[in-house]
């Protein structure tokens, strides 16, 4: 059998006007509250914490059975009462089953777990799991023998934490949690800085409400997934309590705790932002009034869009790793930043293709809005993109390198797309507001002399009968924007003749939503057949296209290991496969620029680790011969340590093989390997390696 590791009311009044500000600074805080919570749990580390060395090694043949095994991290990790396994050959329990010690001493991150005594020779198995500081699982497995390597039933685990079907509906919801933030702060911002008539707009209105519906519904879908998330894997775990009470009181659990009860707060601002701040821009309220009511959004909104943009920053990538500090409202500004510009734009698109009435001067003020959120995107991006990447081989080498070029790359796209919506916008606002403004008032008038022609009528229905024959030629039923009723219009006609509108209130609300109808299907010909707002409408649509994707890499970039830490553990890591698999291998290709002076020379150096080592040179011609030379000669040096050079002579062998025995490396390190070779009396060149000896 084999093992396996393991959402008001009448017009407000002055008081009422107050509310607003009373709830901002109510509001104000329980984000302080928050944020104390989740900087309590903050502290500096690497972003997705990586093994960095154990003792035993990894495949390491040891004489006796060690006390214990020991764990090193390049970062503090939380991990739970089994978080370390260490399973014998026949894939029992090796340790014993007691909690991982800490043993951290200034910037060393190590922890142990004691072995049962009396433990046989054989090859056991050390599987771990735990959670970094930035809130991301990881696991890994190696192997270490006991007096000889032997067979075991014990299968290293090959899905990595935070993986399968648990793994995937928690990445799902972190996006949709993305897009939700970004539709409610986005849209919530285009109404109160752009377009405040739009408040009453019931398609912007459906965009927040159910961006706020998406973030609170995944929200607690992330936390009930959390458990399996970062334990177990197993979906059925959703429902264990005992699990659900100790995400609660990690960090990442506050974080989404917090953000459902900022969450809470955000359904009131709604209600007033599409309640009592619609109306008083509906009746045009006394400018005094709008001013205070506006003020007290504003403040209110900014206050819990920081709130919940804060759940990601305090608990995440930048609460872990260089300048916590910095990073943090960094990041919260790059998030801002975001949700201002893609939501803002998404309300655009909206606004642009689901209502009639949205003027030039909004989308100009939007326009402004967008720039100043790219300007601070790029700043905060580009310290972001330091502090997670490092080096400019990380930035091509890594998977995250790779991610943050493809979303540089879109986001250049969306600038690109932008500028063009900016010029669409200025076309907009110097020739085609005038004409649409003077098209619209002549619109009114014809409607108004409708009216009037409609109360002066005797009674005999000629008027219903123009009005009627207007709205056919408009192609426009009294159904088509009003969305009032069903009424049919050739009945309605026969039954004009008998009986005069004005006594009849059925056939007034009719002719009410036929005028309603008419002036609609008018405003609807006006704007489609307006370029300027058509061109507009297209490269809009692109953008949010465009955007869609650069959401979801933006999202797994959160959710990928940084560069700079991939290259660490990388680097930390290569000195322990090299023990695993036996002796370095390292080939050097030399010219001493004589005749016959060129070839390659290949050393193994065996086993490839810290205290006495074997050289085997063997000297090639290019043709991959045998090629005797008259001197050889191997020097290493550790330059991070300043040690060395150390030499080593090796003997001839036999024709093109050298070696040497007893060769010390005192420590381990990325060692420069010098050799010299000689081939002839004055013809010497001397070439050299980095190799990683550990």
């Amino acid at each position: 059998m084999t093992a396996t590791a393991p959402h008001f009311g009448p017009s407000p009044s002055l008081s009422a006007m107050r509310r607003p500000l009373a709830a901002a600074a109510l509001l104000a805080a329980l984000v302080g509250m928050v944020f104390g919570l989740l900087l309590g749990g903050a502290g500096t580390a690497s972003a997705h914490a990586a093994l960095t060395g154990s003792d035993p090694q990894d495949g390491a043949v040891v004489d006796t059975a060690p006390q214990d095994i020991k764990l090193s991290f390049s970062e503090s990790v939380a991990l739970g009462d089994d978080s370390i396994r260490v399973l014998d050959p026949s894939g029992k329990r090796a340790d014993t089953g007691t909690a991982p010690r800490d043993l951290m001493c200034g910037s060393t991150m190590e922890y142990s777990v004691p072995l049962r005594s009396g433990l046989p020779n054989g090859t056991y198995t050390v599987a771990w799991q735990a959670v970094s500081a930035d809130s991301h699982p990881i696991s890994g497995a190696f192997t270490f023998s006991v007096g000889a390597p032997s067979k075991t039933a014990v299968a290293l685990p090959s899905k990595e934490a935070g993986g399968g079907l648990v793994g995937a509906l928690y990445d799902i919801a972190r996006y949709v949690a993305y897009a939700g933030f970004i539709l409610l702060v986005g849209g919530s911002a285009f109404v109160l800085a752009c377009w405040p008539r739009g408040a009453g707009a019931r398609p912007l209105q459906r965009l927040v409400v159910r961006g706020w519906m998406t973030l609170t519904v995944a929200t607690l879908v992330m936390l009930m997934l959390r458990s399996p998330y970062t334990g177990s894997g197993k979906l059925a775990d959703v429902f264990d309590l005992d699990g659900l009470k100790a995400v609660l009181d990690t960090k990442p659990g506050a974080a989404l705790v917090s953000r459902l009860l900022l969450l809470g707060a955000s359904a009131l601002f709604i209600a007033v932002l599409f309640g009592a701040y619609a109306r008083t821009q509906a009746r045009r309220a006394d400018e005094h009034e709008r001013k205070d009511l506006t003020f007290g959004l504003a403040a209110g909104g900014v206050v819990i869009a920081a709130g919940i943009a804060g759940t990601w920053s305090l608990a995440e990538h930048a609460s872990a790793g260089l300048q916590p500090g910095i990073a943090m409202p960094v990041d919260l500004l790059h998030l801002l930043a975001v949700a201002a510009w893609l939501g803002g734009l998404a309300a655009l698109l909206v606004a642009l293709y689901r209502t009639l009435d949205i003027d030039a001067a909004a989308v100009a003020r939007f326009s402004r809005i967008a720039f100043g959120s790219v300007l601070v995107l790029t700043a905060t991006g580009i310290y972001q993109s330091w502090r997670q990447v490092g080096s400019w081989s990380a930035l091509t080498g890594t998977d995250y390198g790779q991610l943050l070029l493809v979303k540089v790359g879109l986001v250049a796209v969306m600038v690109a797309i932008a500028w063009s919506s900016r010029r669409w916008t200025a076309r907009l606002v110097l020739g085609g507001a005038g004409a649409h403004a003077g098209a619209e008032r002549r619109d009114g008038e014809s409607a108004e002399a409708g009216t009037e022609g409609q109360r002066d009528d005797d009674g005999t229905g000629a008027a219903v009968t123009d009005t009627e024959a207007a709205v056919t030629d408009s192609g426009a039923g009294p159904d088509t924007a009003a969305g009032t009723g069903t009424t049919d219009v050739d009945s309605s006609a026969s039954t004009s003749t008998s009986v005069p509108a004005a006594e009849d209130p059925a056939r007034t609300a009719q002719l009410a939503r036929q005028r309603a109808a008419m002036a609609t299907a008018a405003k609807k010909r006006l704007r489609d057949a307006d370029p300027d707002r058509s061109g507009l409408r297209r490269s809009v649509l692109t953008e949010v296209g465009v955007a869609v994707a650069l959401l979801a890499v933006t999202t797994v970039l959160t959710s990928t290991e940084p560069g700079r830490t991939e290259e660490e553990a990388r680097g930390s890591t290569t000195a322990a496969v090299s023990a695993a698999e036996g002796p370095l291998t390292v080939k050097l290709p030399f010219d001493t620029g004589g005749e016959n002076g060129k070839g390659t020379v290949r050393m193994d150096i065996d086993p490839g680790r810290t205290g006495t080592n074997e050289l085997h040179i063997w000297v090639e011609d290019p043709g991959g011969k045998a090629m005797d030379v008259p001197e050889l000669k191997v020097a290493f040096t550790l330059e991070s340590k300043g040690i060395g050079p150390l030499p080593a002579v090796p003997a001839r062998f036999a024709e093109g093989h050298w070696t040497a025995s007893g060769v010390q490396i005192p420590m381990a390190g990325d060692w420069k390997v010098a050799v010299t070779v000689r081939t002839s009396d004055i013809d010497q060149t001397t070439v050299d390696k980095n190799m990683k000896i550990g």
